[in-house]
């Protein structure tokens, strides 16, 4: 009675299109693992310093040091304090013209806010189309392997005098290991672009609402002048 294959057998005995196919999803698979940690720990970042910083915005401290502090002691500032150096910085630009129009001036403030938002917004769905793809993607592709492995398997039945299980078993079942790889790569990519897709959403909102509260705090500035 033979054995039966292992896994690594049948990937190994495999045809070259599938081995190909095979390959291609692996590879995909530990890309978007990597992705999926990475934006883990960027996205959380993100949110913890939005936390800090809504903390430090809100105790009272002069905004003019706010913004200082920021300019000097990070020079590429993301999230939050992104869309507060932007506007205020357009704010004290265009505030300091001579006969600067408080309407005009809030109306470039809320432009600048809105480029840092969307600045924002890109940095945060960074690499989250690769996961949408591999997880829309993969199980396709390992289709496209299982299906050639088929189809051998049965090209191969031409050559024998009698047909038998034993004889297409091999080739169906190296078929069937790219359709399995397939879903492997495609349903955490799935799971982490769903989970990912939403928290950006949401930090989107909060960067929104401070945005306006923001605007609103330097348009009553703006009228004290």
């Amino acid at each position: 009675m033979n054995e039966p294959l292992s896994i690594l057998d049948l990937v190994l005995n495999a045809s070259v299109v599938v081995q190909v196919v095979m390959g291609l999803l692996i590879l995909a698979s530990l890309t978007s693992w990597v992705m999926i940690f990475q934006r883990g720990f960027a996205l959380s970042s993100i949110r913890r310093q939005a936390t800090d910083f809504e903390s430090e915005f809100w105790s009272g401290k002069d905004l003019g040091q706010l913004y200082v502090e920021l300019d000097t002691e990070n020079s590429d500032v993301i999230g939050l304090e992104s869309i507060f150096a932007s506007g205020f910085k357009e704010f004290s630009r265009s505030g300091q013209q001579d006969g600067a129009d408080q309407e005009r001036v809030m109306q470039n403030v809320q432009r600048a806010m809105r480029v840092a938002l969307v600045r924002e917004e890109e940095r945060l769905e960074t690499h989250l189309p690769f996961l949408a793809t591999v997880g829309s993607t993969s199980p396709y592709v390992g289709l496209f392997g299982t299906v050639w492995g088929i189809m051998n398997s049965f090209r191969g039945l031409a050559t024998v005098n009698q047909a038998s299980l034993s004889i297409v078993a091999p080739g169906i079942s190296e078929a069937l290991v790219a359709t399995a790889i397939g879903l492997f790569a495609a349903i955490p990519a799935v799971i982490a672009y769903n989970r990912y897709a939403a928290y950006v959403e949401v930090i989107m909102n909060r960067f929104e609402a401070f945005s306006d509260e923001f605007s609103s705090i330097l348009d009553r500035a703006s009228h004290k002048r």
